[in-house]
């Protein structure tokens, strides 16, 4: 049984830095495919930043600004996000897939997701 818990959303001024957490439980296995998706109502979720097997891939209005790390000892991912902009506000998702050693960027790959946090950038 898959879970997944993220965190540390908040509210931050343009130009500022957070980071979320992605605490993930279960049969999650390093083949497995994860990822930051992020939506705001009436659109659909877009991927951030997903990682799989040491690679990691960006949507290019983050390159440069955001880094997803995993660590396996401790089962959680992160999203370091630096040099945030308004556009950067919505609800931020994580997503796993078990894409046997793939890299997945699609929300529809993705079948398992947490709650989410809120991101709010004024």
């Amino acid at each position: 049984h898959v879970q997944l818990v993220e965190s540390g959303g908040g509210s931050v001024q343009a130009g500022g830095s957070l980071r979320l957490y992605c605490a993930y439980s279960g049969d999650i296995y390093d083949s497995y495919c994860m990822a930051w998706f992020r939506q705001t109502p009436g659109k659909e979720r877009e991927g951030v930043a997903h990682i799989a097997s040491g690679r990691t891939s960006y949507a290019d209005s983050v390159k440069g600004r955001f880094t997803v790390t995993k660590d396996n000892a401790k089962n959680i991912l992160y999203l370091q996000m630096n040099t945030l902009k308004p556009e950067g506000t919505a609800m931020y998702y994580c997503g796993v897939d078990p894409c046997n050693w793939g890299l997945d960027t699609r929300s529809a790959d993705y079948g398992k997701w947490g709650q989410g946090t809120q991101v709010t950038v004024s």
